[in-house]
């Protein structure tokens, strides 16, 4: 079978190593399948510790936070954070940079807070970054998105706030270096550049749990979780366990500043074509460009056919943009090979 080139903004692609390893385990590990093994087992329980290590390692998260592993993906997220830190104000401030920040403005609403949206991109179909966001003492948190894979934008720096800071890393954690103490929550879905869809991770400070000024049921509580170890119910164990592998893999090839590094030059690879090819057009405002997803649209409309049979018949997928920005779409996460981005870079020149 020839190769795929997988650019797919959804389930990640991940090291063919771990592919291989996960795959192993399915049928035997320490003499059962890892989908049979209890939860509560010490095979699993050093799974579960080894993989929240790791996080604690790869991002050099400081004492004083706690790592869990949950579910329910960043939809439930936009939810779980908004109670969990709901303050004496019942009051929050958004930043609205898309799709997903979209929608966790809804939750925090559901969740009975008044939300403010302090910044937005929205007058330009979230084609760029909203720059000098400020938010005052009035808010009991601030909430963005650090990037966003439908409109292809994100913060290339973190802005600063006087008061608790919460972000979705859904689609680029791991892909960068970042310093954790900014934050209080960050929270991201597995399923992009840490594992399988699944697992959810959460990063929390500790001294923010417990302290909601709302009832929150018990599941939703990040406090249950943590004072359980990830295990108040039965966790995701095949996800968690993939997410420990392909944690070890990115250690042992030099962590997240080895993998920046690496994300950084396939980035700069396909926009330099995007940019020098007449035949093409970023959408995105060049300053606030992701290096995850790479959105572009072709500029002479009767070349679609041509470029779509020859991306196609390369063996790329997934190339597609997302409805409410259309064109083209190449989500590059970190598992993705340098040759895969050659060969759409080549494909293009050849049209």
């Amino acid at each position: 079978m020839s190769k795929k080139h997988n650019f797919g903004a959804g389930p990640c692609i991940l090291p063919q190593e771990v592919f291989a390893e996960a795959a192993k385990a399915v049928t035997n590990f320490n003499g059962l399948s890892i989908l049979e093994i209890s939860h509560r087992s010490p095979d699993f329980v050093a799974v579960m510790e080894e993989a929240q290590n790791l996080v604690k390692k790869a991002l050099d998260v400081p004492n004083g936070y706690s790592v869990l592993f949950l579910q329910g993906g960043a939809s439930l997220g936009f939810l779980i954070t908004a109670m969990n830190m709901a303050g004496k104000n019942k009051k929050a401030a958004y930043v609205d940079t898309g799709a997903w920040s979209s929608k966790a403005i809804k939750e925090a609403k559901n969740a009975g807070l008044e939300v403010d949206v302090i910044a937005s991109s929205e007058d330009q179909n979230f084609n760029y970054i909203p720059k000098n966001i400020n938010a005052d003492n009035g808010y009991d948190y601030v909430h963005f998105t650090s990037n966003n894979t439908i409109f292809g934008t994100q913060f290339k720096t973190f802005p600063k706030f006087d008061i608790p800071v919460v972000c979705d890393m859904s689609s680029d954690i791991f892909s960068r270096e970042i310093n954790v103490a900014d934050f209080d929550i960050i929270y991201a879905g597995a399923q992009k550049n840490l594992g399988p869809a699944g697992s959810t991770l959460y990063i929390v400070k500790d001294s923010i749990l417990g302290q909601s000024s709302i009832d929150i049921p018990t599941y939703l509580d990040l406090k249950t979780h943590q004072s359980k170890g990830s295990m108040f119910n039965t966790p995701p164990v095949f996800p968690i366990y993939t997410a420990m592998l392909n944690l070890r893999h990115l250690m042992k090839n030099g962590g997240v500043s080895a993998i920046a590094d690496k994300n950084e030059a396939k980035a700069k690879l396909l926009y330099n074509e995007i940019d020098s090819n007449p035949l093409f057009s970023g959408t995105t405002a060049i300053e606030d460009r992701s290096n995850m997803n790479v959105t572009f649209v072709l500029t002479v409309d009767s070349k679609q056919e041509e470029f779509d049979k020859l991306w196609n018949e390369a063996g790329i997928i997934g190339l597609k943009g997302h409805r409410s920005v259309g064109g083209y779409r190449a989500s590059m996460y970190n598992a993705l090979d340098t040759d895969s981005v050659q060969v759409l870079v080549d494909v293009m020149k050849s049209l």
